[in-house]
């Protein structure tokens, strides 16, 4: 482990340990004095995160996508702060922390018995989302995990997130993929973040006016299973409750191939997560490149 991997796992470790137990207006307090140093800084999460909003917010002038980038910081600094101290929230604080619009939707697909696949963009907290349905609902689901560097922090992440109630797989291809498959046969829940290819086989989708790639895993999964597949978009407002929608299912096309029934189903998951992410920008925590125009070719996926 090289020094700045030790370093950066020391700084988790130390989330998880000490922002967890303190007060929640000093960890908001906390929160928006760190994402202002880092906003004021400028680094290269904070430039292209602007440049993101660019496209997002077509013809904002640079203070405009300035505010947008410093409420954005804002934001996902309220995600760790957040996230740090979800093992410590009671049942009843996290039934209260979250309030989705459209939660009929998943609950009717369960009942059908068909399984249900969640797929979310990077908006607001979506740990919480899940320890909402974990918590609230009763329902326990399976959810994909990047693998970090170094290992222990990939570990801290699937301890954190298995204590929240979800079973996290490492994202590695097919094995995850027949896990999850099987787990919707038997009418489970699946929850994926879907706005961002991490393989080579990304479907290309037009979100924004421009190019861009996401995984094609929740349509793929959608037609092999049979299961629902439901777009969710999640914002924060002004209250220390996070809003959220559940959209309605995504349908399999009657006609086509394959490739074309998941370009389909992609392209519908791209509209609806750009419609969450049209009315609250700042909440999008996308500080990577995203968008073809942006790629480096000769290095692969986002």
């Amino acid at each position: 482990m090289t020094a700045a991997e030790r370093l950066t796992d020391g700084l988790y470790g130390l989330g998880w340990s000490t922002v967890k137990k303190l007060p929640e207006p000093v960890a908001a307090r906390l929160g928006r004095t760190v994402a202002d140093a880092a906003w004021k800084r400028r680094g290269k999460g904070v430039q292209r995160l602007e440049a993101n909003y660019a496209r997002v917010v077509p013809g904002a002038s640079p203070e405009r996508l300035a505010e947008l980038s410093r409420a954005g910081m804002r934001s996902y600094l309220r995600y760790w702060m957040e996230s740090f101290r979800l093992p410590a929230w009671s049942a009843e604080r996290v039934r209260t922390g979250f309030d989705p619009k459209g939660a009929h939707h998943l609950t009717d697909g369960l009942a059908a018995g068909k399984g249900v696949i969640l797929a979310l963009p990077h908006l607001a907290n979506w740990d919480l989302a899940g320890a909402w349905v974990t918590t609230t609902l009763g329902i326990p689901f399976t959810t994909v995990a990047e693998r970090l560097k170094p290992e222990t922090l990939y570990d801290r992440f699937v301890a954190y997130r298995e204590g929240l109630g979800m079973e996290v797989l490492a994202h590695s291809g097919a094995s995850a993929f027949g896990t999850l498959a099987r787990r919707l046969r038997d009418g489970g829940l699946v929850c994926l973040v879907a706005d961002r290819d991490l393989s080579a086989a990304g479907v290309e989708v037009d979100f924004f006016g421009e190019r861009a790639r996401m995984p094609a895993g929740p349509a793929l999964l959608a037609q092999q299973t049979g299961a629902q597949l439901l777009p969710v978009t999640l914002w924060y407002d002004d209250s220390p409750v996070m809003q959220g929608r559940v959209h309605p299912p995504v349908e399999v096309p009657g006609t086509g191939t394959r490739i074309e029934k998941t370009a389909v189903m992609t392209q519908a998951l791209a509209d609806a997560f750009a419609s969450g992410i049209a009315e609250h920008p700042e909440d999008w925590h996308m500080l990577q490149r995203l968008w073809l125009a942006d790629l480096d070719p000769a290095k692969g996926p986002a």
